[in-house]
């Protein structure tokens, strides 16, 4: 599939799920919220799968990466996610998170070798501000009070996470296996991950059965986790990690176009040069130059 189109995907439905998250939170607990989403996505990709006659094993001496990168993508980044947008607003969760774009080529670097280049690095910080006069009200009323900073800490917290997962998919992504099969594993550990740490903190075991529940459920594992991760993987390994992440400063624009359609969200001139910063920035980012660049350098190594 052209990256474009994966690339495409996955912005469009993970700046979707916006409308069905707060729909899981509230009466069943965060960490068993993250459980049933995976564990829906890991089981109907090993039925896909199935059906489509792909092997469904791993060999055993890659499947303890393959654990690694299913606790900390589809669970720990997740809680700490959901831990951190309980003390802040939607729009400084985004800003902060955009920040895995740096950390992501950082670590690439660090474990990898893959050069950072000066054009991404460019790109990063257009996007980075570019996020932030898109939600500069919430920005400009940012507080050091004792609630705002542990929100902080779980979010940062979580972007170092989520990084390091993606290293992990790099190397589970990079050995020929199957990404529909990988993440079917991957999801599944962290399904279990999330069941554990539920258990462990004492949360309460139920489930709800009303529509709001169960739609937001089905699209949140279905195409939140089994299709965009699919196409995020797939991304990550024809661009790399810094150049897939980048899709993380997409999302809350999308999110915004669908408030305006939903929700009468209201534009500034300030969150239009945002958006224009932020498009800017994901140019450079993800053109053919940039792209056959990150290509030769892999090939070099």
């Amino acid at each position: 599939m052209p990256i474009s189109v994966l690339y495409l995907l996955v912005v469009l439905i993970w700046g979707t799920t916006w409308i069905a998250i707060p729909l899981q939170l509230g009466e069943v607990a965060e960490e068993l919220s993250v459980a049933y989403r995976f564990a829906l996505a890991s089981i109907s990709l090993f039925v896909f799968a199935h059906f489509s006659k792909r092997p469904l094993a791993i060999p055993r001496k890659q499947y303890p990466m393959v654990m690694l990168m299913g606790v900390l993508l589809f669970s720990v980044n997740y809680l700490f996610v959901y831990y951190g947008a309980g003390y802040l607003t939607s729009g400084l969760v985004a800003v902060l998170f955009s920040l895995i774009v740096l950390l992501n080529a950082l670590f690439e670097r660090l474990f990898f070798g893959t050069p950072f280049s000066a054009r991404l690095q460019i790109a990063s910080l257009v996007g980075i501000i570019g996020i932030s006069l898109v939600f500069w009200p919430e920005v400009a009323n940012f507080g050091f009070g004792d609630q705002t900073m542990i929100g902080v800490a779980w979010i940062l917290a979580a972007i170092v996470i989520a990084a390091l997962a993606n290293m992990t998919a790099i190397i589970t992504t990079s050995s020929g296996l199957s990404l529909m099969v990988l993440n079917a594993h991957a999801m599944g550990w962290g399904a279990l991950t999330s069941f554990a740490t539920a258990a462990v903190l004492g949360r309460p075991f139920n489930f709800l059965l009303t529509p709001d529940y169960l739609w937001s459920l089905f699209y949140l594992a279905i195409f939140g986790s089994s299709i965009a991760f699919g196409c995020y993987l797939a991304l990550l390994k024809k661009i790399g990690a810094a150049r897939a992440a980048y899709s993380s400063v997409l999302f809350p624009i999308v999110a915004l176009l669908m408030s305006t359609i939903f929700e009468d969200y209201q534009w500034t001139i300030t969150a239009l040069v945002g958006v224009t910063l932020s498009l800017a920035g994901n140019w450079l980012a993800l053109s053919k130059t940039t792209i056959n660049s990150y290509e030769t350098g892999k090939r070099k190594k």
